[in-house]
């Protein structure tokens, strides 16, 4: 690909949790600042691949195992484990080429586009990846996290019953259901910057590893950003929904500052407002901006913006607006 692509990925967060910390609320920063990391958002893009047959290697995968007392457990595998599983090899101890070892991690999609560490049995290698996803932050103010108490239909049989008396005399009785929690944002919206550059596995091309980053590899990045996390419906991302993407494609030598900096986000009159204000700054990089799109639900949504000649899009149905 000849070309470096700069932009955001926009995801709604009703009444769910995007991205929670050790605690279950939502992840914020040490002044309070809600965010998601960027492992929330490449998940839901690696899942959404390995729903579609292609390989990801940095997914978690469960195998059965046995134990020494005969039991057998369903545990992750490992890092190795998972290498030998997708690329079909008997024991990655026994594969002394290097060179056939990056051949494969470039063939899996997440590592082509995120990068890799790998350090297993005798290989250390570390990839760059060409696309970099940093935090997003929740940009809409009135966020509020909300505990919800959830009634099990058990009960907690580690719990010592309670002690009745009937007219047979003092029996033993189970105590209530247990009681669990789920902590939810009533709205939030979470906005990332992304840049891809081609050029990060130029050593590699030349090595013969891969035929470096494609298009087809940008194409295939884009239908992810565009509805990975709305396909992602798990009990906790229920309600989590990919509601903005932008692009912006330049010449291969063209260095943009990360375009959240440029994004505000409101509610008026029962509609999400995005404001986009980097019109000036890319109208100084007229001559060497190849395209500007942008992807959101006008259903719900609508995109203020001094940028020129960007053409807009439908994020569910990909028609222009």
């Amino acid at each position: 690909m000849n070309k470096r692509v700069y932009g955001i990925i926009g995801i709604s967060s009703i009444m769910s949790n995007w991205n929670a910390d050790f605690s279950g609320y939502p992840k914020t920063t040490s002044k309070g600042d809600v965010f998601g990391s960027d492992k929330a958002l490449k998940y839901p893009m690696k899942k959404a691949w390995d729903n579609q047959g292609k390989k990801v290697l940095y997914i978690k995968s469960m195998k059965l195992s046995s134990g020494k007392d005969g039991e057998i457990n369903v545990i992750p595998r490992s890092l190795k484990e998972r290498y030998e599983y997708i690329f079909n090899v008997d024991d990655l101890k026994l594969c002394k080429d290097s060179k056939v070892i990056l051949s494969n991690l470039f063939s899996a999609i997440d590592v082509k586009n995120f990068g890799a560490t790998f350090a297993e049995e005798g290989n250390n290698i570390s990839i760059t990846g060409a696309v970099q996803i940093g935090q997003g932050f929740n940009l809409y103010s009135d966020s509020i996290a909300d505990e919800q108490q959830i009634l099990s239909p058990f009960r907690d049989p580690t719990e010592k019953p309670n002690k009745v008396k009937d007219s047979n005399g003092e029996q033993e009785e189970a105590k209530n259901s247990t009681l669990g929690t789920k902590i939810v944002s009533d709205e939030a919206h979470y906005f990332y910057p992304f840049a891809i550059n081609p050029l990060a596995y130029k050593e590699f091309a030349e090595l013969g590893v891969t035929k470096g980053y494609t298009d087809e590899d940008y194409i295939e990045f884009k239908e992810a950003a565009l509805s990975s996390a709305t396909g992602f419906a798990t009990n906790s991302k229920i309600g989590c929904d990919n509601e903005f993407a932008l692009f912006v494609e330049t010449d291969i030598n063209t260095y943009l500052p990360l375009l959240t900096k440029f994004i505000k986000f409101e509610k008026r009159d029962g509609k999400n407002i995005i404001e986009l204000n980097c019109g000036e700054l890319l109208e100084s990089f007229s001559d060497r901006i190849i395209s500007i799109q942008m992807y959101y639900n006008p259903h719900t949504t609508n995109i203020a913006t001094d940028i020129k000649g960007a053409k807009k899009y439908n994020i569910f149905t990909k028609q222009e607006v």
